[in-house]
């Protein structure tokens, strides 16, 4: 009996053991994988977006003024005057800063693809003679070569105007290295170039240096009930069912609106490449606004990027814009097989116009047709392009006729 007692004692002493190794091989492995990918990724904890990194950049943006090394017509109320006062950090993703500040009590929103003005291209042309000696010709014929490397658009000077400070200064210098770090941004570009002729765009308010200010709107989020906090953008007044109601078609028709916008008003067709809610806003009259044009392309550029090496047609997508694999040359289709209206009703509308969100607020069936206009828009088209081309257009013109309809409804129902 003592053999067998002493043998129980020796085989638990040793699964004892067992599993004292097992748990220390465990928790190395971990410390190790831990290690491993804190160093790999180290950049997504020394990245994040806190008041202490934000203040340092402003910091160093201001120390860079004080020196005559950038300027710009907000540099003297951030840095001096303390008219433009840090409010928050809103994003920061591999050096895109977004920041929310407050300018003369108004929010403003500011902006910049890289944190530190040195990390941007310098302009040799500084380095090489006096800027006051350069002729503007020259100088003009420079911001047209960037924009069209940028944006793949040739422009006129006259149509560069809000892209280029004429009147020269006493730091003039600054004002050109300064112009030449916003000119690599693409959504600057986007939205002083298009800002007189666009309301779909955010408006430049000014700039400092390599950051730039742009108005403050609410913008959209995916869990939001109705996408866009109404109450936020317009006020208390659409709490209601009935008013947000009338507030969501308002929208999804400035939604149209600005798909009609993009495809028609501009020399070239204007793609967006990454839609969903977080990339627009609203004004207070519920007017739909572009907030993020990163991925935002005009038809020459789109096609470039399109025009790549396939074995099928899902090598040709690029984020929401879409092309078809010709498998016979083994290349993508330079033009795009889906757009803009698409996309909005696959990832916008659908989360508006869906059967779960049923109510009493227009008649049951304006609800089903609307439902099933938005099914129809949001389906991948057939693959001749003119063919799809024409049914989008249909698409369009019918989510118009039904959007108009609710909005008669709903004002019946008030009078």
């Amino acid at each position: 009996m003592r053999g067998v007692f002493g043998f129980k004692r020796l085989r638990l002493k040793m699964w004892r053991r067992c599993t004292l190794l097992l748990f220390l091989c465990w928790a190395a492995c971990w410390l190790l994988g831990s290690t491993f990918l804190f160093l790999v990724h180290r950049s997504v904890f020394s990245e994040r977006c806190t008041d202490e990194k934000s203040h340092r950049i402003l910091a160093r943006l201001c120390l860079d003024y004080s020196k005559g090394a950038l300027t710009g017509d907000l540099c003297e109320d951030l840095c001096v005057a303390q008219k433009l006062v840090y409010k928050q950090c809103l994003y920061y993703d591999r050096g895109k800063k977004v920041i929310q500040a407050d300018w003369k009590g108004q929010p403003v929103i500011l902006k910049s693809k890289k944190e530190i003005f040195s990390s941007y291209q310098r302009l040799r042309l500084l380095d090489e003679m006096e800027t006051q000696d350069v002729p503007e010709t020259e100088l003009l014929l420079m911001v047209a070569l960037e924009v069209k490397n940028v944006l793949g658009l040739e422009l006129s000077n006259t149509t560069m105007a809000p892209l280029w400070t004429r009147k020269r200064s006493l730091h003039w210098k600054a004002q050109v290295a300064s112009m030449w770090s916003l000119l690599q941004q693409e959504e600057y570009i986007y939205f002083s170039l298009l800002q007189d002729f666009s309301k779909h765009v955010l408006q430049v308010i000014g700039s400092c240096g390599h950051f730039y200010a742009v108005e403050y709107l609410t913008a959209g989020h995916a869990w939001h009930k109705t996408i866009f906090p109404l109450e936020d953008a317009v006020g208390p007044s659409f709490t209601g069912t009935k008013s947000k109601m009338k507030a969501i078609t308002d929208i999804a028709l400035s939604f149209l609106d600005m798909v009609n916008h993009f495809d028609n008003d501009f020399s070239h067709r204007l793609h967006l490449c990454d839609i969903k809610p977080e990339n627009f806003a609203i004004r207070n009259d519920l007017t739909v606004v572009a907030i993020d044009v990163d991925m935002a392309f005009f038809e020459p550029k789109m096609r470039d990027i399109l025009e790549q090496n396939c074995t099928e047609d899902e090598d040709c997508n690029f984020f929401d814009c879409f092309s078809k694999c010709d498998l016979r040359l083994r290349k993508c289709g330079a033009e795009r097989a889906n757009n803009n209206l698409q996309v909005i009703c696959d990832k916008i509308f659908r989360h508006w116009f869906s059967p779960n969100l049923r109510g009493a607020t227009i008649s049951f069936p304006l609800q089903l047709q609307l439902q099933k206009a938005v099914h129809e828009c949001a389906k991948p088209g057939p693959k001749d392009l003119t063919q799809h081309q024409q049914m989008s257009l249909r698409s369009l013109s019918e989510l118009y006729h039904l959007l108009q309809a609710s909005q008669r409804e709903l004002q019946k129902a008030d009078g």
